[in-house]
């Protein structure tokens, strides 16, 4: 039976639609060594979205060594031929991609794996690396001058990495833009006791050393985990509002500061959560330890790190930032205002919440006390650049903006948009723009100039 011409040209077409199909089909290739942000364009990897990590590390204090094997489940957004791990310094010694012996390499501070298949778009996959080594902290302009990431201390470790030191102590995809869910077995000898993120979900005594296990189920930047070892005194309760806690206090701080840092978490733990919408993780907390050499805080997820005993407003500051850079994370670091500017502003709110100074009154002592010619006016706090991305400008003028912002669409609508905008991000990651859309719809107002002035604009704005 032969084909008509029409038939015969119409069959053509088809084998040459199904070829280009065939043609345009993608092939497994490289994930990208970084998920391009401009601060850090090797920190995370692309090709994947990491959904849970398992990390169980030893740390013996005596020589600093860490030895640690670490195991990454995640799903393939793409076919891959081989993917990036971030890890500085550590030696790797052996990887497993699904069980199977997978090859890798080195290049400064990205790990390039192959495994033996090639992975395929929207199947899970597990990694499995295996590495040790003294790891060595982080230091520069970023963090205020200070050493950052994995710190030795006089009895242990204090851990505590914003924005790029997670990967000193653990391969990871090392971005806020990729959370996951954490298991953390900390062991160390006896003695010391490993503190880290969520819930304790077990701990016990192997050989003369103790093995603490940790869980975070909600999603985690990489940044905020810890594995902080000392000698602490533990209290753990709930808070009148029946949030659990968890407080660990270096014993040699205990009685160097007037503050009562379990006392104070729990109110404020509960008082935000009025004010910001309900508390988005399982356990609150914090972690007291004596770490001269760090210069500040850090808002580790559920239980903010602390290098000394704090003050009342910092521990506003920290317990603000579980909702505002924990549970709703930024989507690049170029938006870090939006965790320091709204735990800045927090602070003034605490503040005023105590009757000891309105927020519009912090406002006005930070706008006066700073002349027109002030550096201060000079960072772009909707940008500020990687090096002064913790510019005081970043946290006191963020926290201007919020002021400015609640004056113009007033406190219904401001006191609206906090718990809207924590609710509508709930562990997830967001930008400005997300933020000023939302004030826009809540306010029903146009927005875009007041943010483009106190954000996007150097100089001191006119009031």
């Amino acid at each position: 039976m032969a084909l008509s011409r029409s038939a015969r040209l119409g069959a053509l077409a088809t084998a040459a639609a199904s070829f280009c199909l065939i043609a345009a089909a993608p092939g497994p290739h490289p994930g990208a060594d970084g998920v391009g942000d401009s601060y850090f364009p090797q920190l995370g990897n692309g090709g994947f979205d990491v959904r849970h990590y398992g990390l169980d590390v030893a740390y013996n204090p005596d020589t600093d060594r860490l030895d640690g094997r670490s195991t990454i489940t995640a799903r393939a957004t793409q076919n891959l031929s081989s993917f990036d791990l971030d890890l500085q310094k550590l030696e790797v010694t052996k990887i497993e991609v699904n069980g199977r012996r997978a090859h890798f390499t080195r290049s400064g501070d990205e790990i390039r794996i192959s495994p033996r298949d090639s992975l395929h778009k929207n199947k899970t996959f597990t990694a499995t690396v295996t590495y040790g080594g003294v790891p060595e902290p982080l230091s520069g302009p970023i963090v205020f001058g200070s050493d950052y990431g994995w710190m030795k201390t006089a009895d242990g470790v204090f851990v505590a990495c914003e924005p790029n030191a997670a990967s000193t102590w653990f391969p990871s995809s090392d971005h806020p833009g990729d959370k996951a869910a954490f298991d953390i077995r900390i062991k160390a000898p006896k003695g010391l006791t490993g503190v880290s993120n969520g819930r304790l979900v077990d701990t016990y005594d192997k050989g003369g050393q103790t093995v603490a296990h940790w869980r975070e189920s909600e999603p985690m930047a990489t940044y905020l985990a810890t594995a902080t070892i000392g000698k602490f005194d533990v209290k753990k309760g709930r808070t009148p509002a029946g949030t659990p806690i968890y407080v660990a206090i270096d014993p040699v701080l205990e009685n160097s500061n007037n503050v009562d840092v379990y006392g104070v978490t729990a109110e404020v733990t509960d008082y935000w959560s009025k004010i910001f919408g309900p508390y988005p993780f399982e356990e609150t907390g914090a972690i007291v330890d004596d770490m001269p050499q760090a210069g500040f805080s850090l808002e580790t997820q559920t239980k903010p790190v602390y290098s000394a005993v704090r003050s009342e407003s910092t521990i506003a500051h920290e317990l603000a930032h579980q909702w505002f850079g924990d549970s709703v994370s930024v989507e690049k670091w170029k938006h870090i205002w939006l965790n320091e500017g709204f735990a800045t502003y927090s602070q003034w709110l605490w503040s005023e919440h105590k009757g000891t100074q309105s927020a519009h009154d912090a406002f006005l002592a930070g706008y006066n006390s700073r002349p027109a010619d002030s550096a201060f006016w000079q960072t772009t706090v909707g940008d500020p650049q990687r090096d002064t991305m913790f510019a005081s400008a970043v946290y006191q003028r963020g926290a201007m903006t919020l002021q400015v912002l609640r004056e113009r669409i007033g406190d219904k609508a401001f006191f609206k948009l906090l718990p809207a905008w924590t609710k509508q991000n709930r562990h997830g990651n967001a930008n400005t723009d997300d933020f000023i859309k939302l004030a826009e719809k809540i306010s029903g107002k146009q927005l875009d100039a007041l943010f483009q002035t106190w954000l996007f604009t150097k100089g001191k704005p006119a009031l």
